[in-house]
């Protein structure tokens, strides 16, 4: 690990200042992805910036009108996982969270930090994809079909932090993961969203960044059935291939987690 300069802001007016002050910092919330970079001298930030003592940001509540969840970036896993206002209007991402790594990492990890890293095998992204989350910052707002640009590549400035996410709340949905079983990342999630008009499929760990599937949004838009998606094929060209699975058991993956998550949505 490089030495490094270490600052614990109490509000992110605070922490921005810091940010626009050093030369190379870097934020830390929960610390599951920073701190082992650091330990393996991936990074050398002059600075770090610890935001998890400000208060406000790991709040879990409804908007006045009830039609979106708001969740503050520095609640963990665990705290999504548990929260009651989540497992009541929106269980499919309560239960995201769950699956999430360990214990160790659930207590710890932030939903922020995690959305911020934009890993391409994370959880979170599909359900931001399926929820219409909008991503909001200290200076800006972001949708989520536009915050995922690439593998570990989002539009965020180096002095923006997450300060909470809004989400959708659908009439149901459910999410399934085939898990790496030494890391708890996806090889493959999906995430399904029905909304009283539409459909959203949304897919996390086959590809480079997370991707919405439009044809199979058409089709459960039509039907909402497992029947329905018996003739869709999923393409391999484009996804992962690498020594956990090929591009095309990757495909083939991404239609059956679709087939089980529309059935535990009908449930």
């Amino acid at each position: 690990m490089y030495n490094f300069n270490y600052h614990k802001p109490k509000t992110v007016d605070q922490a921005v200042e810091l940010m626009n002050s050093c030369d190379d910092p870097k934020i830390l919330s929960g610390g599951h992805t920073m701190v082992p970079t650091l330990k393996q001298r991936l990074a050398q930030p002059s600075d770090i910036v610890d935001i998890s003592n400000i208060g406000g940001l790991s709040n879990i509540s409804l908007e006045e009108n009830g039609s979106r969840l708001n969740i503050g970036s520095l609640s963990t896993h665990y705290n999504v996982s548990n929260s009651d206002t989540v497992i009541q209007k929106i269980p499919s991402l309560a239960y995201l969270a769950s699956q999430i790594g360990d214990p160790q990492v659930r207590y710890r990890g932030t939903i922020g930090g995690s959305v911020a890293n934009a890993d391409p095998s994370a959880d979170y992204p599909a359900a931001l994809l399926a929820l219409n989350a909008t991503i909001v910052t200290n200076n800006a707002k972001y949708q989520a079909e536009d915050f995922f640009v690439d593998m570990f590549q989002t539009p965020l400035s180096e002095n923006e932090i997450i300060t909470n996410i809004l989400f959708d709340i659908p009439v149901t949905g459910a999410y399934v993961k085939f898990r790496n079983p030494a890391s708890g990342y996806a090889m493959v999630g999906v995430f399904v969203a029905k909304y009283n008009s539409s459909v959203i499929v949304a897919v996390t760990g086959a590809g480079p960044k997370a991707f919405r599937l439009s044809e199979a949004e058409e089709l459960l838009t039509k039907s909402f059935d497992v029947n329905s998606l018996s003739e869709l094929k999923i393409e391999s060209d484009g996804l992962n291939s690498d020594i956990h699975a090929s591009s095309e058991y990757r495909a083939h993956l991404v239609k059956v987690s679709l087939q089980d998550a529309v059935k535990i949505a009908l449930k």
